[in-house]
């Protein structure tokens, strides 16, 4: 009678085999290995790793970017000379690209976890060097056409610094795992105490970086200012045609305190509302007047602006993705719209008890009006009946003909600039506006107003660092904000920075401490456990391949000598991977 006994049994790995799969395409055991990884993948994990990080810079980016939107595809129209919504199709690349290299890191990851050997796919290794130049061209292009929007990221950071402080902790802390396990798994080197030495001063760095970075939102509530004014920056142009009267209209609805309009003068003297230098974007000009639908906006007389449709482009081009919500009479209304005059809309503000923002855009040197654009402006303001201390213009020059009207410098100077010239206010971009500028020139009664501010986030830290008033394209979105998002006391936030500073560096103490142990008990196990020919497979790992497979076969003999009696015979089939005995002699 036949003993069959297997000296090995394959347990299902389903877990590494769906990691390995992926990763590298080797599903099977025998594809996996469990030495060392290659020079070359290590530095494609590498690549993976910067992949990652760009990839990260790039999708935080566009998501403070939001606020933006709307003049990134300006910059890209007066480019290109067309209007299209560029950002669908970047959202659309950095989602995907993002959650593709995302998951491949968390598959190396495992990799290295799991102690397997790093082999990228072919496959992927294009999928990673594509979404790589695809970022970095994007980078490029956004740097070259939109440049100033960087600004953005370290604005954003006042709101969002101590929310990726505990998310950085956080991951620093996890990744003390792998650390660990690759410090203590193995024999020192110097390369293993440069990761350790490089580790802690991150940690370390990680844990001081509440030092480095102001939030305005960090203080007591008493402290906190009034709401900040809303101003309707071209009316609400997410609802309506901007620069229109049912925009403005639409801004009044929503709660704003003022009205801001982009002013150009027409050829014979009447000012009307127009942010562009054509008509081509607003207007249907190219249909009524195809041959001057590249002309300056100002050389057109006001009969034929007045012709001219202010509202269809609206409805085609759905700017800001809201005509779907819009009723039937909506698009009828705005489907009719024309070209606003000056006039036109100051009589709303008057009926409305609302002041103006005038942004007045001087007439080229050849344009008939050249002289007395001031004079026309002056005429509207007059006859529309307003009360002069309720219209702001910049930009702040010609002051000595300016009597009564209030002007606003539109850059960013100094206290002693402003003294000189005699301004009360500022209009600035909020890139220009830091917090420490911002109580630098409230101290000195100065107001500033901050343009443009669509996000709640954004309207938040302004309100914290106490401005005034801000200019908005989405006034329906601001009125949802009664308090800001956020809002936290200095010894509150403290507490929570150091309690999570003290739990992370517990936490990594003791997976130090643990991983420590664990391998002093397996050497001290495998010490007592192995036999000479184990002891000698051991000191030969990198030997050749036929060297190694000696080496385990004298050690599976070995084994069966020591637990096989003396009665029983072995017979080992290496094809199947399993040992038989049988009695008689030992058959091979």
């Amino acid at each position: 009678m036949v003993k069959h006994q297997p000296l090995q049994v394959y347990e299902k790995q389903v877990f590494v085999s769906f990691v390995t799969g992926i990763y590298g395409c080797r599903w099977k055991r025998y594809q996996r290995s469990q030495d060392n990884s290659s020079r070359w993948e290590c530095t494609w994990f590498l690549i993976l790793c910067s992949s990652f990080l760009l990839l990260l810079f790039w999708a935080y980016f566009w998501l403070v970017a939001q606020n933006d939107f709307n003049e990134f595809n300006w910059s890209v129209y007066n480019r290109s000379g067309e209007w299209r919504d560029e950002t669908v199709p970047l959202l659309a690349s950095t989602t995907v690209g993002f959650s593709y290299i995302t998951f491949l890191l968390i598959l190396a990851l495992f990799h290295i976890s799991l102690g397997q050997q790093l082999n990228l796919y072919w496959v992927h290794k294009i999928g990673v060097l594509a979404a790589l130049l695809t970022t970095v061209s994007g980078v490029v292009s956004v740097d070259d056409i939109w440049g100033d929007e960087w600004d953005i990221m370290l604005v954003s950071l006042q709101a969002t610094a101590p929310f990726l402080h505990l998310g950085v902790l956080l991951s620093v802390t996890a990744v003390s795992w792998l650390v660990a396990g690759y410090v203590v798994h193995k024999e020192r080197t110097n390369f293993q105490v440069m990761v350790l030495l490089v580790y802690v001063i991150i940690l370390i760095a990680v844990y001081l970086a509440p030092l480095m970075f102001t939030c305005p939102c960090i203080m007591d509530q008493h402290r906190l200012k009034p709401r900040p004014d809303i101003i309707g920056q071209r009316g609400a142009p997410m609802l309506a045609p901007e620069n229109t009267l049912i925009s403005f209209n639409r801004a009044l609805q929503h709660g704003v305190d003022s009205l801001e309009a982009d002013v150009t003068i027409s050829v014979d003297g009447v000012p009307f509302l127009m942010r562009d230098r054509t008509l081509r974007r607003t207007t249907d000009v190219g249909k009524v007047f195809p041959a001057r639908q590249f002309e300056d906006a100002s050389l057109f007389n006001w009969t034929e602006i007045r012709s001219l449709n202010a509202g269809q482009w609206f409805l085609e081009n759905d700017p800001y993705w809201t005509v779907e919500t819009l009723t039937v009479r909506d698009r009828s209304r705005i489907g009719n719209q024309t070209v606003c005059s000056l006039l036109e809309l100051l009589r709303l503000a008057a009926r409305a008890n609302s002041s103006t923002l005038l942004n007045i855009r001087k007439p080229p040197p050849e344009h008939p009006r050249y002289r007395s654009w001031f004079m026309d402006t002056l005429w509207a303001v007059q006859k529309a009946g307003i009360s002069q201390k309720r219209v702001t213009w910049t930009p702040d020059t010609d002051r000595g003909r300016v009597r009564g009207l209030q002007q606003a410098a539109n850059e960013k100077l100094s206290v002693d600039e402003i003294r000189a010239r005699g301004i009360t206010s500022l209009t600035l971009h909020y890139s220009k506006a830091s917090h420490k500028d911002i109580q630098e020139y409230l101290a000195n009664n100065v107001s500033v107003t901050v343009y443009p501010v669509n996000e709640p986030w954004l309207f938040s830290i302004l309100w914290c660092s106490g401005v005034p008033s801000v200019s908005s394209n989405a006034p329906q979105v601001l009125q949802k904000v009664p308090y800001p998002i956020w809002l936290m006391s200095q010894n509150a936030y403290n507490f929570i920075w150091i309690t999570s500073d003290l739990v992370s560096l517990a936490i990594v103490t003791g997976i130090f401490c643990f991983q420590n142990y664990h391998m002093i008990r397996w050497r001290i196990n495998g010490m007592h456990n192995c036999n000479p020919e184990q002891i000698m497979l051991s000191a030969v790992a990198q030997r050749s391949s036929r060297d190694v497979n000696i080496m385990k076969e004298k050690l599976i003999f070995s084994d069966l000598n020591n637990g096989v009696n003396s009665t029983e015979e072995l017979s080992l089939y290496p094809e199947n991977g399993y040992a038989r005995y049988s009695h008689g002699g030992l058959s091979r």
